[in-house]
């Protein structure tokens, strides 16, 4: 698939024609395009792991005309902008209130902390904000968000990082192209004892949570592929089966998890309240499954309102719709301003039983108490299921585990995941 210029058009507008493997043409392109139907053209068109890179043509600005040689955004119709034109643009509103830009960061592969989880070495975050606005959430806490207030402020209106979360959302458009090119000069690539040396998109976003955010993330996921780079995703949204054609030619090289906590759709709903429903994305998984794809479960945060034969039947249907690679497990936490936000929003939704249950959680004691129960019983039901089990212990946690204090330590800090993927590349 490559982008052939057309000077012959009558109206002398240059214009880019899109050629197919059999060397026919698919489509026109102006010369100030919109960004969203050429990477959905090239979806279309192209063999999986190709893409078309912006920075390769002579694309032009929508706005000034200036020539697209550098960074470069979209307005919320789609236009291609320069990064002078996209940076003077205001947020725009969509209908449900949450205000789109661009996110000026200069970041594009960010090592990560996340190994002590083992999940990833490196990780990929395509848009700051979240459109999903689980009430739990612990990224409005972190320094992405926290130290980014002035900056949120001005380009998207945030002047509570937290409080609005789920109502804000900066893309980086540009980050595929970016990407591309700081795999080709990047000589030093870290890894986890075992070798892995994973990439995880996103830890801080739904990386499918609009088409903006996929047609991202599938650039990002191909160039990854392309420079034999194990990844990770991790997403709620269905969206995602959308690339299996992608995950199946990465042979491997790509693991694909959803966070399914709960099959109860309506108390997932009442603290997730603008992500797709958990059976929705139980679906999408067992589609992705299907295709040969590698998959797992972040089944994180469970919820105090669920019993041992509840987390069986969790366990029991992830064993048998999806025979997942790997099942994380994490309970609830009750540190910090969000989770007060989770209690306020279970009791405004009607979900009465799960908002007292989780208010039981502030006293240290109900929540150790809790906590230790279901990671216990996980645990257990794992190995009487034959799922393979992670747990996720919170380290506050291990200090009040008492005679478990040794073992969950060593869960917490052991270096391998059950799971077999992401194996390393075969030059490796």
């Amino acid at each position: 698939m490559i982008i052939s210029k057309d000077d012959s058009s009558s109206g002398g507008e240059v214009v880019f024609e899109l050629i197919d493997e059999c060397d026919e043409k698919v489509t026109n392109f102006k010369q100030s395009p919109n960004l969203q139907k050429v990477r959905g053209e090239s979806r279309r068109n192209g063999d999986p792991l190709e893409r078309v890179d912006i920075l390769d043509i002579e694309f032009t600005c929508s706005s000034c005309r200036e020539r697209i040689e550098d960074r470069f955004s979209a307005a919320s119709d789609g236009k291609l902008l320069c990064w002078d034109c996209s940076m003077s643009r205001v947020a725009n509103q969509d209908g449900r209130g949450v205000n789109h830009t661009t996110d000026p960061t200069k970041a594009i592969l960010s090592e990560s902390a996340l190994h002590h989880k083992n999940l990833c070495n490196y990780v990929i975050n395509v848009a700051t904000g979240c459109t999903h606005g689980c009430k739990f959430c612990y990224v409005p806490s972190t320094p992405n968000i926290k130290m980014r207030g002035k900056m949120l402020n001005e380009h998207a209106g945030v002047n509570d990082g937290q409080r609005e979360w789920g109502s804000y959302l900066l893309y980086r458009d540009d980050l595929p192209e970016r990407l591309s090119r700081k795999l080709d000069r990047k000589q030093k690539w870290e890894k986890t004892e075992d070798g892995r040396g994973v990439v995880m998109i996103s830890s801080g976003t739904d990386c499918y949570q609009d088409r903006r955010t996929a047609q991202i993330t599938r650039g990002c996921v191909i160039e990854l592929v392309k420079h034999e780079k194990p990844v990770r995703i991790l997403t709620r949204s269905p969206a995602v089966a959308r690339d299996i054609d992608v995950f199946q030619a990465a042979d491997g090289l790509v693991t694909v998890g959803s966070s399914i906590p709960c099959l109860d759709d309506e108390q997932v709903r009442a603290i997730e309240p603008g992500a797709p429903v958990p059976s929705a994305r139980l679906n999408a998984l067992e589609k992705i499954s299907n295709a040969g794809v590698p998959v797992y479960v972040s089944m994180s945060p469970t919820y105090p309102t669920q019993d041992r034969d509840d987390l069986r039947e969790l366990l029991q249907t992830f064993k048998e719709r999806l025979d997942p690679d790997v099942v994380f497990h994490e309970p609830i936490n009750p540190r910090g301003g969000n989770f007060e936000m989770t209690v306020q929003a279970a009791r405004e939704a009607g979900q009465e039983e799960l908002a007292d249950k989780l208010a039981e959680l502030r006293s240290r004691e109900k929540w150790v108490e809790y906590s230790l129960n279901q990671l216990t019983a996980v645990e257990e039901l794992g190995e009487e299921l034959n799922v393979p089990i992670h747990l996720w212990p919170d380290k506050q946690l291990i200090k009040y585990a008492g005679d478990l204090e040794e073992h969950l330590r060593n869960e917490r800090e052991k270096n391998e995941s059950p799971e077999k993927y992401p194996r390393p590349p075969a030059s490796a």
